[in-house]
């Protein structure tokens, strides 16, 4: 038996040994396989884990982006209407009304206070709807009653002879004023949004890029790439390891809020002059009309085409210039000491994380998708102002719908309806400003968060440049890779597109948002 298997298997070794050979190489092949199939799950499992984080990470962005724009806009709210005291003026009107009744005895003092001043018994009837319409009162502004005012002006005869400005010129500072405080407020509104969307995404992008520079230098110590913050106390994780700098940094909001909204409407109150300015306070006007005067000072004050509008320069309004960098930031309180010899830019021989944040800030800002995003913000809340709040509240145009879609054609067409006298829509627009600074909720912004380009833009803010960011964290001859599934959730991506992808063949920020643009075109297309 021994001896037949031994001569079995010296006949067939060679079949026996190539047999052995296939079965073992087929293991080994199989144990690859599986090995990498296995490994292939892992990573797709990590991959899909850190998308899914950096998804909520970026939407709490912006929503942090949103609390932050309701919180800084009170200040620009405050100095915009203690510089266009609209109710000053409505006052002042209600005190040449008093004086009138008192020198003329036509009415006991205690009527004084609630009969509306006027020229004529239309500018009477002008002033009730203005004071009734908006809703507001002397009272309310810390100013004496109109009753108080008669038997102050019986008391003294100077003040009544003291020169006054004419009914007329009141009006039409009234005109100008009401109109140029709601306008001022909106390109505000929405030039705060764009920069605090810039500023919150630049912060979370160094955020998300610590983490990544952290997992490729630190070796394998962490599995994933944390990219939530779950303590309130903790903003260095929140964005980024240079708490000072992004303090300093998101402190240039301060321009805008005490410096360039003045500039702003200073430029407002030029068009509405040059547009408005012919206007009677006795014409009526029609809803179309007043819609076209609105539209002809934002060409006045963006620009006419599409090429002036994105040749249009808002970083004057949103930045200070360099050599006021210092100065912002003393008045901010981040600098306790500053000489004026030393109110210098921020020094730039050396690139430092701020002067970074501040000079990629600017180059977005003038870029020509922040021209087009601004656009569309500012056809939001003018949409919310004219095509609702005044068509319904001076108007009495029925709303077509309970949520407008505010990313649709704006219609230029508009229901032909009664004209009504001009007063009456200031009153409204008297009343809007407050809801577009103070409003809780606040439903301008609301509109303006709706366009789908917002969240796009800041999109791209949140998954551009990682290059700049990378570079100076990184050691010198390390090799960082930024997954590039993690940024398909935030970025429209191209179909193709390898896992992975060196720092240095990220796409310009220009390029990047031409390709978002395309992918929403096919996506409303398909």
């Amino acid at each position: 038996m021994i001896a037949s298997t031994r001569r079995f298997l010296k006949r067939n070794r060679t079949p026996i040994a190539i047999g052995f050979g296939v079965v073992g190489a087929g293991y080994v092949a199989t144990q690859y396989v599986l090995g990498k199939i296995s490994s292939a799950r892992e990573g797709m499992s990590r991959d899909r884990i850190a998308r899914e984080n950096l998804r909520r990470r970026f939407e709490q962005n912006q929503e942090d982006c949103t609390f932050t724009v309701l919180a800084l806009l009170p200040t620009a709210t405050d100095n915009i209407m203690a510089e266009l005291e609209t109710e000053r003026i409505t006052f002042e009107l209600q005190q040449q009304k008093a004086a009138k009744l008192a020198r003329n005895g036509e009415a006991h003092l205690s009527e004084i206070g609630s009969a509306p001043p006027s020229v004529t018994d239309d500018d009477g009837r002008s002033m009730a709807s203005l004071q009734s319409e908006s809703g507001i009162h002397a009272s309310q502004m810390g100013l004496p009653s109109a009753s108080a005012a008669g038997e102050g002006l019986q008391d003294g005869g100077q003040q009544v002879s003291k020169a006054k400005k004419t009914k007329l010129q009141l009006w039409n500072e009234l005109k100008i004023s009401s109109i140029t405080r709601s306008f001022t407020l909106i390109y505000t509104l929405a030039l705060l949004t764009l920069l605090t969307r810039i500023q919150l995404n630049l912060l979370g992008r160094r955020s998300y890029l610590s983490s990544v520079v952290s997992l490729a230098t630190g070796g394998m110590e962490q599995s994933t790439i944390s990219l939530e913050n779950n303590d309130d106390d903790n903003p260095d994780q929140a964005y980024g390891n240079d708490f000072e700098t992004n303090r300093k940094y998101l402190t240039f909001s301060w321009w805008l809020l005490h410096r360039g909204w003045k500039e702003v409407m200073l430029k407002v109150e030029a068009a509405v002059k040059e547009v408005f300015g012919s206007l009677s306070i006795r014409d009526d006007i029609s809803m179309q009309r007043f819609s076209e005067l609105t539209l002809e000072v934002r060409k006045k004050v963006e620009g006419a085409t599409e090429e002036e509008r994105k040749e249009g320069k808002w970083l004057q309004y949103l930045l200070p210039p360099r050599e006021q960098e210092a100065f912002v930031l003393k008045e901010s309180g981040m600098e306790a000491e500053v000489t004026p010899t030393s109110l210098v830019s921020i020094s730039s021989s050396s690139i430092t994380p701020l002067r970074r944040l501040l000079d990629e800030t600017s180059d977005l800002i003038d870029s020509p998708p922040f021209s087009h995003v601004l656009t569309l913000l500012l056809d939001a809340g003018y949409s919310t102002l004219v095509d609702q709040k005044i068509a319904q509240q001076a108007y009495k145009v029925p709303p077509t719908s309970d949520i407008p879609d505010l990313n649709a054609p704006r219609v230029t067409e508009i229901v032909d309806v009664k004209p009504v006298k001009l007063p009456i829509v200031l009153a409204i627009l008297t009343r809007q400003a407050h809801s577009i600074g103070n409003g809780v909720p606040n439903e301008y912004l609301q509109a303006m968060e709706q366009v789908r380009d917002l969240e796009a833009f800041a999109a791209v803010v949140y998954s551009s440049n990682w290059e700049s960011e990378i570079s100076p964290m990184a050691d010198e001859g390390s090799t960082v890779l930024v997954p590039k599934d993690e940024t398909a959730e935030v970025v429209p991506a191209e179909a193709g597109q390898d896992s992975v992808i060196d720092v240095g063949t990220t796409t310009t920020f220009e390029s990047a948002w031409g390709k978002a643009v395309e992918t929403a075109e096919k996506g409303k297309v398909a």
